[in-house]
């Protein structure tokens, strides 16, 4: 048995794992600090490339977000941009693509209008673009298929000159890199490393993983998505809640359909996000259509297993049921989870898509598209049985021991720098360490 110890111990290798490895390597004076990664390579689950929109979601073309959480988000979001310029990664794994959110309708144009009226004290950059507009920036959006415009009246809010676009995967690596490059502090990362118990012996965690490894340490952070609650309900916390994991898959077109990011106005009705077309960073400029919104019975998409860590994770009860009953009697949310079902049956999956698809591109036929296969990954959608509702957004459980869980679905790694920083209070007044928060604010914020 090999026994190894550090003050600090992530269990977690993607992008959320990885920025806190590197802000405490860099911005506090901690000795020493580790990373668990179950697999064998960083971001092989929903941080890879392919299992996300690579969006930098910033907040001002996401319609589900009120104007309090997009002067959040878009604090955060700047974060990943500052860091990726630092180190010269722009047009590398972070690019700029025009964006825009599109309202369909009498209804959503007026939507669009008093939002944009709204939101612009925020975002300056913003801007309003008529039908021709759109002609010029974004041509499909207007024109059917026999060349004709689209009868409905249209309006979109946007931006043209901001960097919209990361490969997640890449910046996972990115962020480990510069950690390890900090001196006078001991980065180590294990691969092939699934955390089988976590022990809290008097002051320190011992860590034990399936092989048999055994790490022990002063603080733990568990960043292991879905996994998190698992792990945390074996530890006896987050008992109130419950996962629900929801998978998002994607159809690719055979070209290139939009120059730039194009949401859609969303249901205020439906807990998941509107449908969006991105050109894909990973498939030569593609645009990418989704995702789609199915729940699994499992917490890792296209890895073996996990369904018995479902079920556990799931902790079903009359709660949980009243969560799923509440959702499930209104008429939207329920035909929304069966066409959503639907579009993952091979042979109705395309021409059902398609139909959604064309509130954004009205020329879209079902030859343009394909399933893509091997896209997307799964959210772990929290269950808060306390309130008997669906919580939207990141969970996080802070023991106020020196072990923290947390859950981040969309739109966790866009505000993964912003979460390790809370996270690195928590971690340093804990520990009595010191935190440099004037360098980080220096090297990641804009001045306000």
């Amino acid at each position: 048995m090999n026994e190894k110890h550090y003050e600090v111990v992530i269990v977690g290798g993607g992008i959320s794992g990885a920025a806190l490895f590197y802000e405490l390597a860099k911005y506090t004076n901690t000795k020493s600090v580790c990373m668990l990664e179950k697999y064998e390579d960083l971001a092989t689950l929903n941080t890879k490339g392919t299992s996300n929109s690579q969006t930098i979601h910033v907040g001002d073309i996401e319609t589900n977000y009120t104007l309090e959480k997009a002067k959040i988000t878009k604090r955060t979001a700047k974060m990943i941009e500052k860091f990726c310029l630092q180190y010269n990664l722009q047009d590398k794994i972070m690019f700029k693509h025009q964006k825009m959110a599109l309202g369909v309708g009498e209804k959503e144009v007026e939507f669009i209008k008093n939002r944009y009226e709204e939101f612009k004290t925020v975002f300056p950059y913003l801007e309003l673009w008529d039908k021709e507009d759109l002609k010029k920036l974004e041509p499909k959006l207007v024109y059917l298929e026999n060349g004709q415009e689209r009868p409905e009246p249209i309006l979109a809010m946007g931006a043209k000159d901001e960097y919209t676009t990361v490969e997640y995967g890449q910046m996972t690596k990115e962020l480990a890199k510069a950690a390890q490059a900090c001196e006078d502090v001991r980065t180590d990362i294990f691969y092939n490393s699934e955390v089988d118990e976590i022990e809290q012996l008097g002051e320190l965690y011992k860590i034990t993983t399936k092989s048999g490894t055994v790490f022990t340490a002063d603080f733990v952070v568990v960043n292991a998505g879905a996994h998190s609650l698992y792990l945390a309900h074996k530890m006896g916390y987050g008992k109130h809640m419950g996962c629900l994991p929801m998978a998002g898959s994607f159809y690719m077109t055979n070209e290139e359909f939009l120059n730039g990011k194009v949401y859609m106005v969303q249901n205020d009705k439906l807990p998941f996000a509107a449908l969006h077309g991105d050109p894909d960073i990973l498939a030569d400029g593609k645009t990418r259509f989704g995702p789609t919104a199915l729940m699994l019975p499992k917490l890792e998409r296209y890895k073996p297993g996990t369904y018995l860590d479902f079920f556990k994770t799931l902790n079903l009860d009359g709660n949980i049921i009243k969560i799923f009953w509440d959702l499930l009697k209104d008429s939207e949310i329920r035909n929304y989870v069966l066409r959503n079902f639907l579009f993952e049956v091979p042979g109705l999956n395309k021409k059902l898509f398609v139909k959604d698809a064309r509130k954004i591109v009205p020329s879209l036929q079902e030859k343009d598209i394909e399933y893509a296969k091997g896209f997307g990954g799964i959210r772990p959608q929290v269950l808060n049985k306390e309130q008997q509702r669906l919580m939207l957004g990141e969970a996080s459980i802070n023991t106020g021991k020196g072990i923290i869980f947390n859950m981040t679905p969309s739109p966790g790694a866009t505000s993964c720098l912003g979460n390790a920083k809370r996270d690195i209070h928590t971690i340093t007044e804990y520990l009595n360490l010191e935190f440099d928060e004037k360098q980080f604010l220096a090297d990641l914020t804009e001045d306000e």
